[in-house]
């Protein structure tokens, strides 16, 4: 199953435009690109990736042009690109560019997006690496909770042990320790 870890924006400024993310919303810069595609920044929650872009061509912008302004594309984090890729083209969408790595100096690069079109014409990427900020398994907030809960409650038994443990053995260390009281040396 795929999860939705990325969104890109297009916008004529992306550093202004990132300083109003990051004040407003308190998402945190994880870089910059400066390729051939576009110019951006790249935001995150600490769940999901946005990419802020000003798009050089419009060959690399796609079908809405490189002065389209409002939300491009968005992408998914897989577990398995060649299965996903299948996936999306019996389901109606169709294949734009790129590829998954697989030789040469490529195939250490831990950064790609495998672009499609949905039936609608949206773009839709997708990786196996994911996006940087990004994570692709995020636990809900309520099961993290019940599970922080369990753990609390399971482990009770063994706190109190541990905390009883030392005070019986201090007490039984002290009725067990006589003090020696210094000699006195006689006075000659």
């Amino acid at each position: 199953m795929g999860k939705l870890r990325h969104i890109a924006l297009s916008v004529p400024d992306p550093w202004k435009a990132a300083a109003f993310f990051q004040k407003a919303f308190g998402m945190k810069k994880v870089g910059e690109t400066h390729s051939v595609l576009a110019d951006g920044v790249y935001l995150s929650d600490g769940t999901i990736n946005m990419a802020i872009l000003h798009y050089k061509t419009d060959e690399m912008a796609g079908h809405r042009g490189k002065d389209f302004v409002g939300i491009h594309h968005m992408g998914f984090w897989v577990d398995d690109a060649d299965q996903s890729r299948q996936n999306i083209e019996a389901s109606g969408g169709s294949y734009w560019m790129g590829e998954v790595p697989r030789t040469g100096d490529d195939k250490d690069n831990l950064f790609y997006e495998v672009k499609f079109h949905d039936p609608n014409g949206i773009v839709i990427d997708i990786s196996a690496n994911g996006w940087g900020g990004a994570h692709k398994d995020v636990v809900p907030a309520k099961q993290l909770k019940a599970v922080a809960k369990a753990r609390v409650k399971a482990s009770a038994p063994k706190r109190a042990a541990a905390h009883a443990r030392p005070r019986a053995q201090i007490a039984g260390a002290k009725r067990r320790t006589k003090i020696a009281k210094p000699k006195r040396r006689k006075a000659r």
